[in-house]
C-alpha cells in the first residue's frame, strides 16, 4: 500500500480532480431534482456490492451487480423532465447562451409586468411563480401541464375570470410557462393581515418553503404585491415591480426593496398603496 502512494505523481492527481470536477458538475446538474435521490441510491447500491465482493459475499454481490442497470433504466425513464432540464441548465453556463439568456429574461419581466399592469387595471386576480434554484416539480405536478412562454396574452388567458384555469398558481421556469392552477401552500403565519386573501396567504406560504418569487394580483383592491422568503411588499407601481424582479432574479438573495420581514411587509400602512397602473 505505502508503494502505491509514493509512486502517486501529478498525473495521477490530474486524473482524480477531474474525476472529482465531473462528479460535482453532475451533483449540481442534478441538484434539487426528485433525480438526484435516485442517483444517490444508485450509487449506495454499487458501493455495497463493492463491500459484499471484498467481504466474500458473492451472491449478495451478484445480486447487486444485476440491479445496477436497472436503476439505470428506472432513472431514464421515470425523470426525463428532470434530466432534460438539468442537461438543459449545464448547457446554459456558456457565455453566448448566459447572454441570449439575460435576453430572454428582460422580456420575460417585461411581459409578466404588463399582464401584472393589465390585470390589475381591470381587477383580474392572479398568482404568478417564478422557480428560482428551489425545484417546485411538486407543486408543478399539482396542476395542469403547459410548456409555452411567457407571454401577456398567456398569462391574462390563464386568469380571465372565465377561464378554467384561473383559480390557483401558474408557474414561470426558465421563461416558460409550464404549469396553471397548481396548488400552493398556504401560510400558517398569525401575524398576516385580514386584508390579504388567498391568493396572498398562498404566495407566502410557498415563499417561506422556497426561493421561489411570486406575484400576486388582487382582484378586490386592484392592486399588485411581490412576496419573496415569506415577506410581502404591495401597492407596486410597474416600475417598482420591474426593478425588483430584475434585483431578484439577477442577484438571487438580493433583497433590493423588498421587505424583510412579515412583521414590516404586511403592516397595514403598507396596504393602502397605490395599485399597478399603466403598461
Amino acid at each position: 500500500m505505502w508503494s502505491t502512494v509514493t509512486q502517486f505523481g501529478w498525473v495521477d492527481a490530474v486524473d482524480v480532480l477531474i474525476i472529482a470536477f465531473v462528479a460535482y458538475q453532475l451533483l449540481l446538474m442534478f441538484k434539487g431534482t426528485r433525480a438526484l435521490q435516485m442517483i444517490l441510491g444508485l450509487a449506495l447500491v454499487y458501493l455495497a456490492s463493492r463491500i459484499a465482493l471484498k467481504g466474500g459475499l458473492l451472491t449478495v454481490n451478484w445480486v447487486l451487480q444485476n440491479s445496477l442497470g436497472v436503476w439505470f433504466l428506472m432513472i431514464i425513464v421515470l425523470f426525463q423532465p428532470e434530466l432534460r432540464r438539468a442537461l438543459a441548465t449545464f448547457g446554459l453556463r456558456s457565455r453566448l447562451l448566459r447572454a441570449v439568456a439575460g435576453r430572454e429574461e428582460a422580456y420575460m419581466i417585461d411581459e409578466i409586468v404588463r399582464s401584472a399592469a393589465s390585470m390589475a387595471s381591470k381587477k383580474i386576480g392572479a398568482l404568478m411563480v417564478l422557480e428560482r434554484e428551489t425545484k417546485l416539480s411538486d407543486y408543478i405536478d399539482s396542476g395542469v401541464a403547459l410548456d409555452a412562454r411567457v407571454s401577456r396574452r398567456l398569462i391574462e388567458s390563464i386568469f380571465y375570470p372565465g377561464s378554467p384555469l384561473h383559480d390557483g398558481a401558474a408557474v414561470i421556469q426558465g421563461g416558460r410557462v409550464v404549469a396553471a392552477s397548481c396548488l400552493l401552500p398556504l401560510t400558517l403565519a398569525d401575524d398576516i393581515s385580514e386584508d390579504l386573501g388567498t391568493r396572498h396567504r398562498a404566495a407566502i406560504g410557498l415563499t417561506e418553503e422556497t426561493d421561489a418569487i411570486a406575484i400576486v394580483v388582487s382582484e378586490e383592491m386592484g392592486s399588485v404585491s411581490l412576496v419573496h422568503g415569506g415577506a410581502i411588499n404591495t401597492g407596486l407601481d410597474a416600475q417598482r415591480l420591474r426593478r425588483q424582479l430584475g434585483e431578484l432574479l439577477g442577484s438571487p438573495g438580493s433583497g433590493g426593496s423588498s421587505p424583510t420581514s412579515k412583521k414590516d411587509a404586511i403592516a397595514p400602512s403598507a396596504i393602502g398603496g397605490q395599485p399597478l397602473t399603466g403598461g
